[in-house]
């Protein structure tokens, strides 16, 4: 249903450095670099962040392939230095897949990475 989702952030190196690690193992990389800092995979591009006052009151997902990636993206950002939020668990009172870890990037928004596949 989305595009892309476009973030404000006053500390674009900040947050530029956060999705750049993170977002990694999902195959995503910057491969935009103007005014707007944008992220793809090759086939897509569909995260972008901008300078400005940060956008308050945001949380949204990105899909991990697996479990797997959901507890590698957990540990790059720990070891990373980056705020954890939630560690990886399943959530079952969204449903019996739904596996999710939780960080907060520089302007103190939830970021969640998520699988939704069996085991």
């Amino acid at each position: 249903m989305l595009d892309h989702l476009e973030i404000k952030t006053p500390d674009l190196a900040r947050n530029l450095h956060f999705y750049t690690v993170l977002l990694a193992p999902l195959g995503y990389r910057q491969m935009v670099d103007g005014v707007a800092k944008g992220f793809g995979d090759g086939t897509r591009l569909d995260f972008f962040l901008t300078e400005g006052e940060a956008s308050a009151n945001v949380h949204f997902a990105f899909t991990a392939p697996d479990r797997r990636a959901v507890d590698a993206i957990y540990a790059i950002g720990r070891r990373a230095g980056f705020t954890l939020d939630r560690e990886p668990a399943l959530a079952p009172h969204i449903h019996p897949n739904y596996y999710a870890g939780y960080l907060r990037d520089p302007d103190d928004r939830l970021i969640e990475f998520v699988c939704h596949q069996p085991g």
